[in-house]
Formats: C-alpha cells, sequence, structure tokens
C-alpha cells in the first residue's frame, strides 16, 4: 500500500502534468459492491516499484491493480480492472470493484521560435493538436497577436532561447521560422543546447544549407565539439 494522503496523491498529479515529475499512472476506483475495502474515487499513483502514493485497498486487489499499473506505464495504454475479490483473488471481505488504470503525463510542448504570420497560424494549429505552445520573438506587438491567446509568449532574443525555456523535457519539439537568416542561425545554435525530440526550421535548400554550414563553421572556429544534428529538420 503506498503512503500518501489524498491531497498528496493530487498534488503529485498536478506536478506531473506541469513536467516537474515524470509519467504515472493514475488508478482510481471507479465501481465498487459489496464489502470492498476502497471508496468510489479513491487513488493510486505509481511511478515504480519503489514509488507508489495512495491505495485502492491493499491486499490482492491492490497487488493485480499495480502489476496493470506496470503494464500501462510502458505501453501508454488504458486499462480496467474488473475483480470478484472472493472468487478471483481469495479476500475474504467479498465484494466487487472496478479500477481504471490511465497513464499521465505532462502535455507535450512546441516552441515556436518567430511570431510572424508563419508562426501564428502553426501556434493554432498546434493549440487544436494538443500541445502546449510557446512562442519567442523579440517584436512584443506581434506576441500581442489574437493567434497567440492560447500560447505562453516570451520577449527574447534569436540566441536568448535556450534561457527562457524552463523545466527543459527531452520530448519538447522548436520550430524556428524568424524573420531573417541571421536569426535562424542564432537560434539554431541556441536551441541546440537544449534536451529536444525535434528541431524544425523553414527555408529553400540554399538557405538551409548556408545556415547550417555557417552555424558549423562559427562551432569549430569557437572550439566548440559539433553537436548533434541527429533531430533537425530544414
Amino acid at each position: 500500500m503506498g503512503a500518501g494522503s489524498e491531497i498528496e496523491v493530487a498534488e503529485a498529479v498536478v506536478d506531473v502534468l506541469r513536467g516537474l515529475r515524470p509519467a504515472g499512472v493514475l488508478a482510481t476506483v471507479v465501481g465498487r459492491g459489496g464489502s470492498a475495502p476502497q471508496v468510489l474515487g479513491a487513488k493510486l499513483l505509481y511511478f515504480s516499484e519503489e514509488d507508489v502514493l495512495g491505495t485502492v485497498g491493499g491486499g490482492a486487489i491492490e497487488r493485480v491493480v499495480l502489476d496493470a499499473c506496470e503494464t500501462v506505464l510502458k505501453s501508454g495504454r488504458p486499462q480496467t480492472v474488473s475483480k470478484d475479490l472472493m472468487r478471483d483473488l481469495g479476500m475474504c471481505c467479498g465484494g466487487q470493484m472496478e479500477v481504471f488504470v490511465e497513464r499521465i503525463q505532462a502535455r507535450l510542448r512546441l516552441h515556436l521560435v518567430g511570431a510572424g504570420h508563419v508562426g501564428q497560424a502553426v501556434a493554432q494549429v498546434a493549440q487544436v493538436a494538443g500541445y502546449e505552445v510557446h512562442v519567442y520573438d523579440d517584436r512584443d506587438h506581434l506576441l500581442e497577436d489574437a493567434a497567440f491567446a492560447g500560447s505562453v509568449v516570451h520577449c527574447a532574443e534569436a540566441d536568448e532561447i535556450s534561457k527562457k525555456v524552463s523545466a527543459e523535457d527531452p520530448r519538447d519539439a522548436f520550430l524556428i521560422m524568424t524573420r531573417d537568416h541571421l536569426l535562424d542561425e542564432q537560434a539554431l545554435a541556441d536551441v541546440l543546447q537544449l534536451p529536444h525530440a525535434y528541431i524544425g526550421m523553414i527555408g529553400s535548400r540554399r538557405k538551409v544549407y548556408r545556415v547550417i554550414a555557417r552555424m558549423l563553421r562559427r562551432f569549430y572556429e569557437r572550439g566548440r565539439a559539433r553537436p548533434d544534428m541527429s533531430k533537425v529538420r530544414a
């Protein structure tokens, strides 16, 4: 049985959704009958066998739920555990329980570098797709555009994006679409320092080739190691 009050479980769930804790699995009692050991709505939050908060009743039913939590953590697919406590598990208390088990994690974040027309259009599509959208530009008036009403905006120069990104997440995606090739280069060199799953940059073949070649040359001239470009798409 995991330690932790209902408030502690709730606070931990919020931390997960804010990206302050890794993904976990939330198990909630959604059905009960007879003398089941927990009430409707009781919750258990699972991160690993050694890190569990809350309880769905202890004993054999909790063991089954913990096994389901481990499966859901790996697969990401929710499932429902339904058991007759005496017939299926040999628990003397009898009764029946139904527990819904679901993986929870922070929303994926998309960082848009550039608040022009393309950035405005992409921000709206990304919000509909469920991303938490952050927009970076040094032009305050563009950040006030209605297209960014559901986004988090940051007034920032192209080479200081990394200073504005909080709670770095290796699942983050970056899209670079500034108004100038040099700014694109500065932004690319800067965000390559951050953990990321994807970096995209728009431009013609000629522009992309020149920007990346110039950026890599400057890394070399400054004695810096060549950055990992494997997740860059342009």
